[in-house]
Parts: structure tokens; C-alpha cells; sequence
């Protein structure tokens, strides 16, 4: 028998009993009325839980919905259920597209703090560019002008850019005894250094390298003019500094892997970059005919401190003479230049009638008195730096000269073109041996010998690694390394210090870098 609540006329959990009435309630919902009330919610009459008796009941089952008795009932219960869970539904959907709204505005705004952000850094580089500009061009003190007697031009002084006006004639001060005597003096040591040189312990041995392998891949420039055309390395910091078509150069630390400085200010593609590295200076070269000296600092950051306007058409090369207080720049102009490097000014510019192209590229010999420059005209010019004139020529190549390279025992010159690789003995001017890499489509971008002068790195389609041998012996390949850009063009490639790795350009935006596995370099070591 089923007891009914007289209150809700539903089965009660916990039935008690009024001794009162005698009405039947539901005891935990009696309590809570007595409690704010005291009285009966039937007869009105004053009641207190003294006067509520409990109901001892069999267990009760209480009777299904009628909802849920009948088929027609079960039908729109589970209509119900489903209309409940398509509005859950929608409202998830509006949620959902309110935060991605919510996301694009924060993405946009983002995006909008980049650009700002960039053009900031621009007008900085800009201003800090105009700024060593005017410093340049202020007037200097009177001691400082009776120093730089020798820089004047009919009355005027030779502004140290090298631009005095359209179609004006400069005088070069010219390359001074002092000069040629600081030269010499250089010469006279590195030589005598050369006759003790020793392979240093630390050098990568050959069994290293013919293990190197890719270890990082780092995106330095930009993507819209992707292109590394120039590489150098601070050997002593192993800090990499690259040239890009963006018109930019960008200064890297290859242990960290992070880049610390990008070098704004060209407004062409820049073709060459070096380190001076005891003065912390670097200096880039650019299809804009300009040269650019910069000066870095403690913090990472780098100024513009001279722009300098010599030459008349790409500067396509730039080689630093071992006292590191010279440097020779090259141009499509058919000329070369000699700059003092802390002033800017260009003692003297040397034109080559007989070249009608231009230079594509230059170095200095390691004892500093012999200049090599390579023409458009496929020919390799070699050049006393003292009195400027051209000693010796070296034709062979097919192509435009792509590159060269001293070896550091001052006997081997290696000269990249278009038909690949030429080895010179500089004791004898002839050429002992020959590398002909790649197919005819495609031109050898780069030679380098590492520090020591034990190998020797060509880059064309792909990377290879000689060990250097003599006019006799064999230069044999001990490694390839592939060009992973998918560009097919590896355009630079440089030796990192003791051979330990090689940084290598291509015409994509990356740096890659090559060397030992980590697990390989610790049992190396």
C-alpha cells in the first residue's frame, strides 16, 4: 500500500506523522517548515518537532512517470532530451566563433605590433646611419687637420665617403713611406712565423671530417629575397657574419645560436663581408657601389661609422691586410681601392685599363705584400701592394672568376669560375692541377683553405672537402656534403676554427653549419 504525502499527494521518502492531525508529511521538508514557522502547513495549528511521530514503512518503489509509461511519452521525453542537447550545441558553436574572433583580433594586433616594431628599428638604423654621417662631416678640430695634411685635394679636404660632387676629380694622398715600411716590417714577420708554422694539435684530423654531417640550420634573412652571397668567421669568438640579398648582413654566434646583430643601411644586395676582428670591425661591400665600416660593441650592437663612395659601380669584394689596419675593396668599376681602415679614406684607387669588366673578387697573400683579384674576363691578376703594379697574370678559366684563396703556406692560390677549380704555384706562376667538379650549367661559387692550410673547401651544387697535398702529391676528396636547400647552389662556404665546422651559404635563407655529431665531438675531444 502506497503512503501519500497529504501536502504534495506524492510517496514520501521518510514518512512521519503529526500526533496533532495526524497529517502525513515529508520529514526533512516538515523540519525546514517548522523551523520558519512552528506551525502546521495544513491546520495553521502550533507545531514543533516533538509533536512529529516517524512512519516505520516497507521499502517503497515509487511508480513510473506516465511520460516514461507509454510509448508516445518515451517519444517526446527523448524529443525533449534532444532539442536540449542542439541548443548545448549552438551555444558551444557561438562560443567557439566568439574566440576566434577573439583570436584573429588578438593575431592582428600582434601583427601590427611587429610592423611598428619594425619600422622603429629601421628609423633607428636610419638615424643612427645620418647620425655618424654628420659626425663625419662635422668640421674637425685644428689638430686634427694639420695630422691630415696629406688628405687635402686643391684646398679641400677629401671627405672621407669619397663623394666630392658629381664628375669631380680626386687626388689620392697615396700609399705613404711609413705605410709601405709597416707593410714591409708585417711581411718580414708573418714570413719568419711561416718557417716555424706547425699543424696545430687542435686541427680536426681527416677521419673528423669525413664524418661531418649537418648539425644546425638557422633562417638569417628574409624571405621574400632569400640568398646568402657572402660568408666570413671571427675565428677567435666563432661568431659568423653573412651577406644577404636582402641588402642586410647579419652577425651570428655559432656556439649559442643566436643572432646578435643585423646590419641595415644598404639599399642593394650585399656582396661581401669581413671581420677586423682585434678592433671589433666589420666591414660590408655592396651592389649599391657602396662600402660600409662598422663598429660593433660589448652589447652586440653595431654602428655605421663610415660610408664610404668610391667606386662607381658594384663593389663585389673585400680582402683586410694582416696588420688589420688596411683593406683592399674590388669593383665591376675596374678599379681597386686601398683604405686606411680608421680613417675611411681611401689612399689610393687603381684602375686596370687592360680589364674592361671589372673585378668579381679579391685577397690578400698572408704575408700582406701581394694582392690576387679576379676579373669578369676569366683572368687572375696578382699585384705588388708597394708600388701597385700588376706581376703576374693567370689565365686558363672559362667564366667570370667566382673566387680565390691563399693557402696559408703562402705557396698555393685556388681560383674558382665557371668551368670549376685551378690550384697555382706561386714559386713557379703555373697552374699544377685542376678541378673540374660540376657540369657545364654549373659555375663553382666558392673556394676556401682553412687556417692551417691543411684543407680545402670548394662549394658549386654541393660541398667538398680536399685535403691539400702538394705540386705532386694528390688532393684527395675526403668528404661531400650536400646542398640541403633544394636550390642546387651552395654560394659560400667557410672554415670554422681547427676545421672543427663549416659554415656554408646557399640561395636560400639559411646558415648551415656542418661538423661532428654531439656524441662524435665528445669522444673526438
Amino acid at each position: 500500500v502506497l503512503i501519500v504525502l497529504t501536502v504534495s499527494g506524492e510517496v514520501p521518502e521518510e514518512p512521519v506523522v503529526s500526533k496533532k492531525s495526524g497529517l502525513l508529511y515529508e520529514k526533512r521538508l516538515i523540519e525546514r517548515h517548522i523551523a520558519d514557522y512552528g506551525k502546521c502547513p495544513v491546520t495553521g495549528d502550533p507545531l514543533t518537532m516533538d509533536d512529529i511521530v516517524p512512519v516505520k514503512t516497507g521499502k517503497i518503489v515509487k511508480p513510473k512517470s506516465l511520460t516514461a509509461a507509454s510509448i508516445p511519452g518515451m517519444l517526446g521525453m527523448f524529443q525533449n532530451e534532444w532539442d536540449a542537447l542542439m541548443l548545448s550545441n549552438f551555444a558551444l558553436e557561438q562560443q567557439l566563433h566568439t574566440a576566434r574572433q577573439e583570436l584573429s583580433h588578438a593575431l592582428y594586433q600582434h601583427d601590427a605590433a611587429c610592423r611598428v616594431i619594425a619600422r622603429l628599428k629601421k628609423e633607428r638604423d636610419e638615424a643612427r646611419s645620418l647620425l655618424a654621417q654628420a659626425e663625419r662631416q662635422a668640421p674637425l678640430p685644428a689638430s686634427a687637420a694639420t695630422a691630415n695634411v696629406s688628405a687635402l685635394s686643391n684646398g679641400k679636404r677629401v671627405s672621407e665617403d669619397g663623394d666630392m660632387g658629381p664628375g669631380s676629380k680626386q687626388m689620392r694622398p697615396g700609399v705613404s713611406e711609413s705605410i709601405i715600411a709597416e707593410l714591409t716590417e708585417c711581411n718580414a714577420a708573418l714570413s719568419q712565423q711561416r718557417k716555424k708554422h706547425q699543424i696545430p694539435p687542435t686541427l680536426a684530423p681527416v677521419d673528423a671530417l669525413e664524418r661531418y654531417t649537418q648539425l644546425s640550420s638557422h633562417p638569417l634573412h628574409k624571405t621574400n629575397k632569400p640568398g646568402i652571397s657572402s660568408i666570413d668567421i671571427n675565428l677567435s669568438k666563432d661568431i659568423v657574419a653573412t651577406g644577404g640579398i636582402d641588402s642586410s648582413a647579419v652577425l651570428f654566434d655559432q656556439t649559442s645560436g643566436v643572432i646578435l646583430s643585423t646590419l641595415s643601411g644598404h639599399s642593394k644586395k650585399v656582396t661581401s663581408v669581413k671581420f677586423v676582428a682585434p678592433s671589433n670591425v666589420i666591414l660590408s661591400g655592396s651592389a649599391d657601389k657602396t662600402v660600409r665600416i662598422w663598429q660593433g660593441s660589448e652589447d652586440g650592437n653595431c654602428d655605421c661609422r663610415h660610408i664610404l663612395k668610391d667606386h662607381t659601380a658594384e663593389v663585389q669584394a673585400i680582402t683586410v691586410h694582416a696588420t688589420n689596419n688596411y683593406f683592399v675593396t674590388a669593383s665591376l668599376d675596374s678599379t681597386w681601392c686601398f683604405y686606411d681602415l680608421s680613417s675611411g679614406l681611401c689612399l689610393i684607387q687603381v684602375e686596370d685599363p687592360s680589364n674592361s669588366m671589372g673585378y668579381t673578387s679579391a685577397a690578400f697573400h698572408p704575408d700582406g705584400l701581394i694582392l690576387g683579384t679576379g676579373t669578369t674576363e676569366a683572368t687572375v691578376r696578382i699585384w705588388d701592394v708597394k708600388s701597385q703594379g700588376n706581376v703576374a697574370n693567370f689565365d686558363g678559366h672559362t667564366g667570370s672568376i667566382t673566387a680565390i684563396s691563399f693557402s696559408e703556406n703562402g705557396y698555393f692560390l685556388a681560383t674558382a669560375a665557371h668551368d670549376g677549380v685551378k690550384l697555382w704555384d706561386l714559386r713557379k706562376l703555373k697552374n699544377f692541377r685542376s678541378f673540374e667538379l660540376y657540369d657545364q650549367d654549373t659555375p663553382t661559387n666558392s673556394v676556401d683553405f682553412d687556417h692551417s692550410g691543411s684543407y680545402l673547401a670548394i662549394a658549386g651544387s654541393d660541398v667538398r672537402v680536399y685535403q691539400v697535398g702538394s705540386v705532386k702529391a694528390e688532393w684527395n676528396c675526403i668528404k661531400t656534403l650536400p646542398d640541403l636547400s633544394g636550390t642546387g647552389r651552395a654560394t659560400c662556404v667557410k672554415f670554422g676554427s681547427d676545421a672543427k665546422y663549416l659554415a656554408v651559404g646557399s640561395m636560400d635563407r639559411n646558415l648551415r653549419i656542418f661538423g661532428l655529431p654531439e656524441g662524435d665531438a665528445s669522444m673526438e675531444s
